[in-house]
């Protein structure tokens, strides 16, 4: 034990000096607690989407509950705003989580963000409405939304930096993206729990009491996800280099944005695509076919369930072709497809024909699984096991604030204001030229090999050989951090 723990201080502490890669650095991950792992951050993930989506398939019916004395469309631009507001939380949430995430370990902060959203989802549904308390409603509605969107700071950062660290790292692609196809369930759930209860209570009853109910759920499902995360592991990463660094060596956020701001502004961009690509398919395409196109609630909200139902398994084949063919490529593939067919897709949507509408969104969930398939993998790869959860959070959570979360009030605005209906699509493809030449330009494929700052991790003991054959593959990364180390100084 003693001599293990030696090596792993020569792995962490091994900057400058090259040094050779022994057989005792490489980590082999017990695939079982990799599953349990991928499975338990998965389902909690789930949870949390389905507490934090459920705001966006009933923003019509908020709209009417919170904003009565305003017109139709002026009231989803409002509940919309609603939606925003909880995204100026996150980087705040991003900050305490990430850092703590750092110092604490992985599981313990994912298992506090899980209970946070519970509780102040199932707040939501016990909130009177505008007629009940006046604006006071309107006041309450606001600050639950701001701690929902403080959990969620720490949430998706930690979650996909639990996986990528958990799993091999020639698995990482397809097992980290079965943390998208939790969202994707979570979503799911909401959008059709949301939809049966239109169908069985009525639009009358719903606006009256029925919209409260998906909000009530989150307190139950919520202890079921802590118990889950709870009976996990920490990482291996995590604990190899917890064993190894003092504990005067952790880094503050001035630190991080010190050293750290190239990559940040890198990550930050990738984001943002990220963001703007999902917010838009999941969660502002149902009210644009209800409120914008006129399909009707019911009707909109069943198209994205069909949608998001399609693109699970596709999901998990962009994270398996991530670990064949590279993950920067899936992703430039999926941002050169937006750039060419954004603008049809939403004709096809326009056209009020049932499968050509179904046929245009398929078409974006395409290219959005393409980004759910390979960004749970790439995005932790951007930063070092010491600084990982930190800065990703940090870098996640203000790029998703600004862009992400804005994305459904600032197309609902601009049709409001310009009248076109195809905005969607023009903004889609404006984000997608400025990711592929930053994508293209700036980030380096790191699929296969170790995550910055890490040891190799393997499934078998035979890949170790492998491994020990090419030690500069498998440590890509190290000349890489020697030169940071000397910027640093």
């Amino acid at each position: 034990m003693a001599e293990r723990e030696m090596e792993k201080k020569r792995f962490f502490k091994g900057r400058r000096k090259k040094f050779r890669l022994k057989k005792e650095d490489i980590t082999v991950v017990d695939m079982d607690s990799a599953r349990r792992a991928v499975l338990a951050t998965s389902v909690g993930n789930a949870m949390e989407w389905f507490d934090f989506g459920i705001y966006s398939y009933l923003a019509v019916t908020i709209g009417k509950v919170f904003f009565p004395e305003m017109k139709e469309g002026v009231q989803l631009i409002y509940a919309f705003a609603t939606f925003a507001v909880a995204f100026l939380a996150r980087p705040l949430g991003g900050f305490v989580f990430g850092m703590l995430g750092d110092r604490w370990g992985r599981k313990r902060v994912l298992a506090t963000t899980l209970i946070l959203m519970a509780v102040s989802t199932l707040s939501i549904g016990l909130i009177p409405g505008y007629e009940s308390i006046g604006s006071t409603a309107t006041v309450l509605l606001l600050l639950a939304r701001l701690v929902q969107g403080f959990s969620t700071g720490g949430e998706y950062a930690g979650a996909m930096t639990f996986i990528a660290e958990s799993t091999p790292d020639k698995k990482r692609g397809v097992m980290s993206s079965g943390l998208e196809v939790g969202t994707l369930i979570g979503y799911i759930a909401g959008a059709g729990f949301v939809t049966l209860l239109t169908l069985a209570l009525g639009s009358d009853t719903m606006v009256r009491w029925g919209w409260r109910i998906p909000f009530l759920v989150a307190g139950p499902m919520g202890l079921i996800g802590y118990y889950l995360r709870e009976r996990l592991e920490e990482t291996p990463a995590f604990e190899a280099m917890e064993e190894a660094r003092d504990r005067e060596s952790y880094l503050s956020v001035r630190d991080i944005l010190a050293s750290y701001w190239r990559t940040l502004l890198i990550g930050m961009v990738m984001v943002f695509f990220y963001n703007v690509v999902n917010y838009t398919v999941l969660s502002y395409m149902p009210s644009h076919l209800s409120a914008v196109l006129g399909y009707g609630e019911t009707r909109g909200l069943l198209l994205i369930v069909v949608v998001m139902a399609i693109m699970i398994p596709i999901v998990l084949l962009m994270g398996y072709f991530s670990d064949r063919v590279g993950s920067k490529r899936v992703v430039q593939g999926g941002l050169a497809g937006l750039v060419l067919l954004s603008i049809p897709s939403f004709l096809l949507i326009g056209s009020g024909k049932a499968w050509w509408v179904l046929l245009g969104l398929v078409l974006l969930g395409v290219f959005s699984a393409s980004f759910q398939g390979t960004m749970p993998s790439l995005l932790p790869s951007l930063f070092y096991t010491e600084v990982r959860y930190g800065a990703l959070a940090i870098t996640y959570n203000i790029s998703a604030s600004v862009f992400g979360g804005t994305t459904p009030l600032v197309v609902s605005w601009l049709i409001n204001w310009t009248g076109d209906r195809l905005i969607p699509a023009y903004y889609l493809v404006a984000v997608s030229v400025i990711g592929l030449m930053v994508v293209t330009k700036f980030v380096k494929d790191p699929s296969g090999k170790s995550l910055r700052g890490s040891p190799p991790a393997v499934e078998k003991k035979r890949e170790i050989k492998e491994v020990l054959q090419n030690p500069e593959e498998a440590l890509w990364w190290q000349e890489e951090k020697e030169q940071r180390e000397r910027e640093r100084e």
